[in-house]
């Protein structure tokens, strides 16, 4: 054995500590509904993700474009209606009033939590480096442009032009 092998037996075919790596982690969160119970566990699922050194993908189709429209970003609301989660039956849940009522009970929570807005999530997670993308098909469907987003969007994407930046990613639909 010479010097460099001295400790290796000759069977040996341990790999050299450099060559060991992990796998890259990427997830690719597409978000299709525009509530705030809808659209903050995508948000804070990417947030996570960016947190935890994965990289993230999110995507915003059909009614979760309403997150990143500059003018529907901040009024946001709870669905009080058709929600099978909510603690009310849906009659009363359409009672004049109850939606905004949900939506108010559901941001004073969060603050009390101290979790960012949607807008300031936007914000948090395109300083952490994760893309943000709004569905071209979806966009012209409700006749939508890259103007009308909020600036934290990296690009208007096709769904396999998404898949093609996410490639190897893990698939979340909220």
């Amino acid at each position: 054995m010479t010097q460099i092998d001295a400790g290796r037996q000759p069977n040996d075919t341990a790999l050299p500590l450099a060559a060991i790596t992990a796998p890259e982690r990427k997830v690719a969160i597409i978000i299709s509904k525009g509530t705030l119970d809808m659209v903050y566990p995508g948000l804070i699922l990417a947030n996570a993700a960016r947190m935890s050194g994965i990289e993230a993908f999110v995507f915003f189709t059909f009614w979760g474009l309403d997150a990143i429209t500059e003018k529907k970003v901040d009024h946001l609301h709870v669905a009080s209606v058709g929600n099978p989660s909510m603690p009310i039956p849906t009659m009363v849940g359409g009672l004049p009033g109850m939606e905004s009522l949900a939506t108010k009970m559901m941001k004073r929570e969060m603050g009390r939590l101290d979790i960012p807005s949607v807008r300031e999530l936007l914000q948090i997670l395109k300083d952490a480096g994760a893309k943000i993308y709004g569905c071209g098909l979806a966009m012209e469907m409700f006749k939508l442009e890259k103007k009308d987003l909020v600036p934290q969007v990296d690009d208007v994407l096709t769904a396999m032009d998404f898949f093609d930046k996410a490639a190897g990613a893990q698939i979340i639909f909220t």
